[in-house]
């Protein structure tokens, strides 16, 4: 009994291992195909550890955390340091003021994400003194922001279309807080700061009667000539309704902050990003709308396949209503079950054909022998007792063979139809034996 079970699942071994191997390979295949599992740990560069990038990136780590996701914080000085580790792939994500990427660097390995929020580029002069537009800032001392920041490098530009440059003005590479100092004390004259209006320097400033801010007239102009920036409205009181600060609507320009990242950067990191900025920067602003933010518009580089796709349709399918590893898994799967799918298709269509060809197989090979038995006594009329028993003992050694084949029940009336075919054949030999 054990040797029957032991040949019938045998012959279901050897009808179904090709199959099995076939389906693993186009595993092995299609997994070739599968992009690597997003790494779990990403290192993102912003600004001064006291500055608003830095406070933001702070709520982008609680929210990747969520999805098993490590944001590593590096401060530097700026915009442009953070374009710089972005270049020698030190960090995988940055935040970059608008304007301060130059359009002749080359920064094909770079993508934006999208925009985030508008950057007011606050213009405060001392109280004593009565300009109206840039053009006028010649001999004057100006604070044009920290080195080597983004804001200095957008203040530049500013200055040099209205021809001020460092011979014409004094220009201080100067910290907010030392900017701020500065001009409340008389030692400049005007001091520009790219900066949220939550900001404590402009906070403070707005409700010092030693400054006022600069309302810019041709900010529309600024807008068209450098496509980055923005026209917005500081409302008048918005900042102080009692105090009616400020006193008047202030016409401003703006950039916009921008998440850029290696265009490598795993596209599902992309995506848990892009996830991270709807939710922290939809909400209404000072100058800006309900889900204005964040925008494909704006940007200071080319935004990516990834963002394109995200701000047209959303997040993927999957992603909106699964778990994060779930819908990843799941994700993944799915490239490996197209093959299986391919596969399985036509083999549950032959599966059951070759299933029976092999039983029937094991049952029919007996016949050939029982058909040689049966010719060679078809030309003899009657059989000695020597050919009788050597045929009877062939025909036994079937009839034990056959007793030892183990089928299922569907397939058990062939195997009686081939012993009653066995019994026949003996009667037909012993009706030829010679008396």
């Amino acid at each position: 009994m054990a040797v029957k079970s032991f040949k019938f699942y045998r012959d279901i071994v050897v009808t179904f291992l090709p199959i099995f191997i076939l389906i693993v390979a186009s595993f092995w295949v299609a997994s070739r195909f599968i992009a690597p599992a997003a790494p779990t740990k990403i290192t993102i560069t912003t600004g001064h550890v006291n500055g608003a990038y830095y406070q933001i990136a702070k709520k982008y780590r609680d929210e990747l955390i969520k999805d098993g996701i490590t944001l590593e914080i590096i401060e530097s000085s700026g915009s442009h340091e953070n374009i710089s580790r972005l270049l020698k792939n030190e960090v995988q994500v940055a935040f970059v003021q608008g304007g301060a990427i130059s359009q002749n660097e080359s920064n094909e390995n770079l993508v934006s994400l999208g925009s985030l929020y508008y950057e007011p580029v606050w213009v405060f002069l001392n109280s004593q003194l009565h300009v109206n537009q840039l053009k006028d800032f010649s001999k004057l001392r100006i604070a044009t922001g920290p080195e080597n920041s983004g804001t200095q490098s957008m203040v530049n530009t500013l200055l040099k279309m209205n021809e001020i440059d460092s011979k014409a003005a004094s220009f201080l590479s100067l910290s907010n807080k030392d900017a701020t100092k500065g001009i409340l004390e008389n030692d400049i004259d005007i001091a520009f700061f790219v900066a949220s209006s939550e900001a404590p320097v402009i906070q403070k400033l707005l409700r010092d009667s030693r400054v006022h801010l600069l309302s810019l007239d041709r900010a529309k102009a600024y807008s068209y000539l450098l496509p980055y920036l923005s026209e917005i409205t500081l409302a008048e009181g918005v900042i102080d309704l009692h105090k009616n600060i400020p006193s008047k609507n202030i016409t401003m320009i703006a950039p916009t902050a921008n998440l850029v990242v290696d265009k490598n950067l795993h596209s599902t990191l992309q995506v848990l990003l892009l996830k991270a900025t709807k939710k922290i920067h939809s909400s209404p602003g000072l100058f800006s709308a309900s889900n204005e933010f964040p925008s494909a518009h704006k940007t200071v580089l080319p935004i990516s396949e990834m963002a394109e796709r995200y701000f047209k349709v959303g997040p993927p399918f999957l992603m909106r209503y699964l778990p994060f590893n779930v819908a990843i898994f799941i994700d993944r799967m799915i490239v490996l079950l197209i093959p299986l799918l391919a596969l399985m298709l036509p083999l549950i269509k032959i599966m059951p054909s070759i299933y029976r060809w092999k039983i029937r197989s094991s049952i029919y090979r007996w016949y050939e022998k029982l058909q040689e038995i049966e010719h060679t006594s078809a030309f003899t009329q009657q059989l000695t007792e020597e050919q009788y028993n050597k045929l009877i003992d062939e025909l036994e050694q079937v009839e034990l063979q056959v007793n030892k084949i183990k089928t299922p029940l569907s397939y058990t009336d062939q195997l009686f139809n081939l012993l009653l075919h066995i019994d026949l054949v003996k009667k037909k030999l012993r009706s030829k034996l010679g008396s």
